[in-house]
């Protein structure tokens, strides 16, 4: 009975011991935003309008938080309250 307990004890440390493991991973050279051109997330309303100009159309605020929609002619961009939560190029 004693054996088994302490095998089931080297048992239980050996797996707690290979979950506990991480993989170190090399983000060099990665950036917070793409440089494609589209609005970054964070922009607010005043700072994308002063950077690319007015939108073609504007839709009206959708939802609980009320998001907002930019269509320009090469991307849309998303609002939550007046900042970018999303930009999309356009097909």
């Amino acid at each position: 009975m004693i054996k088994l307990r302490i095998l089931s004890a080297i048992a239980l440390l050996a797996a707690f011991g290979a979950m506990t493991s991480a993989e170190t991973v090399n983000m060099s050279g990665a950036t917070a935003a793409s440089d494609d051109g589209r609005p970054s997330r964070g922009m607010t309303q005043a700072s994308v309008e002063s950077r690319y100009g007015s939108p073609i159309s504007v839709e009206a605020p959708v939802g609980e938080p009320p998001i907002t929609r930019w269509v320009y002619s090469d991307f849309v961009v998303f609002f939550e309250y007046d900042r970018v939560i999303h930009a999309v190029v356009k097909r």
